[in-house]
């Protein structure tokens, strides 16, 4: 997590007054987003850009900062129209000849004049959601160099900043007045605008200060360039742009990089466009009567298809679909309001019906809140208990002031005595109840002294006793010595230069699901195929390692006779023959259920004379439906029903 305000909790300073928590970038609201670029002579000057990537292409081409800002402004819309297409996003270029300044507020917009004293403002694109028309003009113009270049003249004199602020305030006043999230990125080249007029600058903090109390957060993005010696923050920017540790060590690697491609500089922006958003804010209970406020975070997710609408493609133009929903008795084919379901579960061969206060009743097991069970060492907590991905809680002072205080004292007290804190937590209203370990995290400094690991506690979800199983009797078959030695050799030949980078391999499926949505936002061309980034480089692993892979091949063809047991044999002759369709199992009486001799049938009888056909493992009871002949398909609950109604019978 990234804070403007942050506490480390020693044991010296426990006692020492804490800064509150700066929540309102957490909350979760839709953003606003605004890019400001610097359009002057040295900013329109071709860069020497790095151009390698992984793919083995070396070498560098040239670009100007500005043409890499507006491909990378390009970029965000293409991934948020999609990811999140609420969200607002506008460019606004400062310092051209021409002047464009018109928000839709009345006050009209100019060309090549002034607009409203905005003079040498040029709004792009209005702050406004994406859509495909703009996408598609924003592409046009960085295509086509005959409408970039003129569009893109520098004014003669220089742009004064606090008109841009001004500029910015008024965009996000008129267009975004009750977003909680609104940002600023600043791309510029020039540290020090007014150097020589002390009224300007002071002017410029002035309006800088009042995007701030707006609840604007500015985020810069300085260009190294070396015929004005660098870039240095100190001069203007630190007066401008409030900025943590963090974003400070950030910006200065980016201000000194010297060459930065433009696939760094849009990682660099969609990593600082979404704000860090809390999963819930709860308390955490320590004893009777002693609460404090925490909000919870989900450090890790896996990113999954997204979809906020269905789209008919079918006609001239591409429509959102309104759904509707009707719901029809299955016999007479009657709609059923919703007052006439009943929910029910079946116990004993029958239903059971409940009320739908019954329902809440049944799902609600109390307010939310973290309370704090017991304490067990560290070493208590195995690897093996994670059930899911872990939440990590960091102190908030919203609700219960004092609460980073305590929260600092816990967590330095779990440090010390290492030990780790069993609780009881619901999460969320109506959520169902977990047993945690409140894990402490380790505070953590990277090379360069920054820090990478906030305080705080990682919130380990311990498997309930229905959760644990047997792992399966396994056998384990060690590889002859001769074929360990072709396969170190293999090893030694397969390398990976600057190591595993797991940002350069994006999710095929993914990627592809987007490109086809892109081309039909956009009326584009389909693409062919997916790239897929993953697939290994054949060619390279051939040159490198073909004689040794076929070395390995032809041991392991001499050694597979003896590496297969006789039991393995026959379950390979088996599955062949399933395969071909010959000796299908046929469906068979109940009463030779008992006469199998042993394996899933006897099982699954055995389990359901006792009641207990729910809790086997979903592969037991597909591999008892399909030696019946039975259908195999659905969920557990399904699977279940379908075998106890086949033994019933």
């Amino acid at each position: 997590m990234s804070e403007t305000r942050r506490w480390t909790p020693k044991d010296d300073d426990v006692n020492e007054d804490e800064d509150e928590e700066d929540s309102q970038q957490y909350l979760n609201q839709k953003d606003a987003i605004l890019f400001a670029i610097d359009v002057s002579t040295s900013m329109l000057a071709p860069q020497e850009l790095d151009d390698g990537d992984e793919r083995g292409k070396k070498g560098s081409t040239s670009a100007s900062a500005v043409l890499t800002a507006l491909q990378c402004a390009y970029g965000v819309l293409q991934s948020r129209i999609i990811s999140n297409p609420n969200d607002m996003m506008g460019i606004l270029l400062f310092g051209t000849e021409a002047t464009k300044f018109d928000t839709g507020s009345g006050g009209g917009g100019t060309v090549g004049g002034t607009a409203g004293g905005y003079e040498h403002c040029y709004l792009l694109l209005d702050l406004d959601i994406p859509d495909a028309e703009g996408i598609k003009g924003l592409k046009n113009l960085i295509e086509d160099p005959e409408e970039f270049e003129p569009l893109l003249k520098p004014a003669k004199e220089q742009v004064s900043m606090a008109n841009v602020l001004f500029a910015v305030n008024q965009i996000f006043t008129t267009k975004a007045a009750n977003f909680q999230s609104r940002r600023l990125f600043i791309v510029t080249d020039e540290d020090d605008p007014h150097s020589a007029d002390r009224a300007l600058r002071h002017s410029s903090i002035t309006r800088a200060r009042d995007l701030y109390d707006l609840g604007v957060r500015i985020d810069p993005f300085f260009i190294h360039n070396p015929a004005k010696g660098g870039f240095d923050s100190s001069k203007f920017y630190d007066d401008i742009v409030y900025r943590s540790p963090t974003d400070e060590e950030d910006d200065s690697q980016t201000a000194t990089s010297g060459k930065m491609r433009l696939k760094q500089m849009v990682s660099s922006i969609k990593s600082k466009s979404t704000p860090k958003r809390a999963l819930f804010t709860n308390k955490l209970e320590l004893g009777p009567g002693l609460v404090i406020g925490v909000k919870g975070y989900l450090l890790f997710k896996r990113q999954e298809k997204a979809r906020s609408h269905y789209v008919y493609t079918g006609g001239e133009k591409a429509q959102i679909v309104k759904g509707v929903t009707t719901r029809l008795a299955e016999e007479t084919a009657k709609v059923v309001d919703k007052a006439e379901i009943r929910k029910a579960y079946k116990f004993g061969g029958e239903q059971i019906l409940f009320t739908p206060e019954e329902m809440k009743a049944m799902r609600n097991f109390g307010e939310p809140v973290i309370r704090i069970i017991g304490f067990k060492p560290t070493s208590a907590v195995r690897f093996d208990m994670n059930v899911k991905p872990a939440n990590f809680i960091y102190p908030d002072e919203t609700g219960y002031v004092g609460s980073t205080r305590v929260f600092a004292a816990l967590h330095a007290k779990f440090v010390k005595d290492e030990k780790v804190g069993i609780a009881w937590c619901i999460s969320r209203k109506n959520a169902a109840p977990q047993i945690v370990a409140m894990i402490p995290s380790v505070e953590e400094l990277g090379d360069d002294g920054v820090q990478i690991t906030p305080p705080g506690f990682f919130l380990i979800q311990l498997p309930f006793a229905d959760d644990v199983r047997q792992n399966p009797e396994s056998k384990l078959v060690r590889a002859p010595a001769p074929l360990i030695d072709r396969m170190r050799a293999v090893v030694k030949q397969l390398h990976m230069p600057k190591g595993y980078i797991p940002e350069k391999y994006s999710n095929p499926s993914l990627q592809w699901h987007y490109r086809i949505l892109q081309a039909i936002a956009l009326d584009e061309d389909m693409p062919d195929q997916p790239t897929d980034t993953t697939l290994p480089k054949y060619k390279l692993i051939a040159k490198h390692a073909g004689t040794y892979c076929r070395e390995w091949g032809e041991e392991l063809e001499k050694l597979a006779g003896n590496l297969a047991t006789p039991a393995a044999k026959t379950s390979a002759a088996k599955r062949s023959t399933l395969v071909k369709g010959e000796g299908l199992p046929r469906k068979r009486a109940k009463a030779e259920d008992g006469a199998e001799g042993g394996g899933e049938g006897d099982e699954v009888t055995a389990a359901w004379r006792g009641g207990g056909v729910g809790k086997l493992t979903v592969a037991k009871l597909k591999g008892w439906l399909e030696g019946k002949g039975l259908d195999t398909s659905g969920r557990k609950a399904d699977l279940v029903e379908r075998i106890e109604g086949a033994l019933d019978g």
